[in-house]
């Protein structure tokens, strides 16, 4: 059953259906800038996914067909952008959204279209990959609008693209096409405009059908490698890892496999 939950008057959507949660930007008419309540609510609602046991992957994709995310909504930055103290409130907004993002428990996909620029970008870099079509545009502007790109944001950027490519799209604000994202390492795989929809489609469904302790378990793991050596505790992962061989889904991947059928995974 597939039920649909609207926020920040309707520009944020949530369409969950079994184990997949879909959060859609949707504010099409301005190819899906982020309004502040729109980050308030992608916060809000990672924090809420994040507790579900149920949840085996979320996906964040854009409304329409030109654009992912094409950065925040410039029209508010005279209300939440003012000067430097409303600017501060705003950038916690954006933190707290794309930590949220990068925070949960399960793999996270964003599904790329047309333009996915500024804001909309640092959201994509927090998600474990990136998938895009072919037309797919990508870019950090901040050096064409004169305003602060904050310090977690360029860290997202330098610790998964090294610091030669954060520094090209930082101080250059161009637009890179999908062949040159991938060859960076900005997307991780690009689809064909003619079947994006279903071959991401196929992408998600193989993750939602896999063992969901598994993953959470590998995910943990990555998790646990990005941080220093002195904040690192492999005790958790392993604890995981034991989980996943007690767990009635590692007995029914063993019988999936001698019968030679598709397990049935149930998280447990």
């Amino acid at each position: 059953m597939t039920q649909t939950h609207d926020y920040a008057e309707g520009k944020l959507r949530l369409t969950r259906t079994g184990g997949v949660a879909a959060i859609t930007f949707n504010n099409a008419a301005k190819l899906n800038a982020m309004s502040l309540s729109m980050w308030q609510a992608l916060g809000d609602v990672c924090t809420a996914l994040a507790e579900d046991d149920r949840l085996r992957v979320v996906t964040l994709e854009g409304a329409g067909d030109k654009a992912f995310v094409v950065g925040a909504d410039i029209s508010e930055f005279g209300e939440t952008r003012g000067n430097a103290k409303t600017a501060a409130a705003y950038g916690a907004a954006v933190e707290r959204a794309e930590r949220t993002v990068e925070d949960m428990p399960v793999p996270t996909l964003a599904l790329v279209r047309g333009y996915c620029i500024g804001g909309g970008l640092g959201i994509a870099m927090r998600c474990d990959l990136r998938l895009a079509r072919d037309d797919a545009r990508f870019a950090i502007t901040p050096a064409r609008l004169g305003l602060g790109y904050g310090y977690d944001g360029v860290a997202s950027l330098y610790q998964r693209l090294g610091h030669a490519t954060a520094a090209d799209l930082l101080f250059s604000g161009r637009k890179i096409g999908a062949t040159e994202a991938k060859a960076k390492g900005v997307c991780d795989i690009v689809y064909p405009q003619a079947s994006f929809d279903e071959d991401a489609a196929m992408y998600v469904d193989q993750l939602a059908q896999n063992a969901p302790l598994t993953i959470r378990a590998a995910k943990a793991a990555l998790r646990n490698l990005a941080l220093s050596d002195a904040d690192q505790d492999r005790s958790v992962v392993d604890r995981m890892v034991k989980a996943c061989f007690d767990s009635a889904d590692y007995q029914e991947g063993q019988r999936a496999f001698a019968e030679k059928r598709p397990p049935q995974f149930k998280g447990q």
